[in-house]
């Protein structure tokens, strides 16, 4: 239960940051988080909702965190189809991409499988 709680506390941190920063600044990720990469437009209010969510839902998940594990799922799935779908083809076509966030994308997409309570799922 220890490791499912730091990733809630991390999401609750770094989702909630990057959440806030993207709906109210959303220059400020699109310099730092998105390396200027993408320019910055609604899409990343859109995307800071997303994260801010994952971060209020952690937020439950520190009390509760088997229920609110689906949340974890979600971010694998989102993280994974993005690092195959965007960052794997930028990097064979030598392409610009946020390397910052595929970074902490794919360090989340090794851990995630080993902190999901994959028995709650599967009964």
């Amino acid at each position: 239960m220890i490791a499912i709680r730091l990733v809630y506390l991390a999401n609750i941190v770094v989702a909630g940051w990057i959440g806030i920063c993207s709906l109210f600044f959303p220059k400020l990720p699109s310099a730092t988080i998105l390396q200027n990469v993408y320019p910055s437009t609604e899409v990343i209010r859109l995307v800071g909702a997303l994260w801010l969510a994952i971060a209020l839902l952690s937020l439950l998940g520190l009390w509760l965190p088997i229920s609110f594990s689906p949340v974890l799922l979600l971010q694998l799935i989102y993280k994974a189809a993005w690092l195959l779908v965007v960052a794997v083809p930028a990097i064979k076509k030598e392409e610009a991409f946020p390397t910052g966030m595929a970074s902490f994308f794919l360090v989340w997409v090794l851990v995630l499988p080993f902190v999901i309570p994959w028995s709650y799922w599967v009964k």
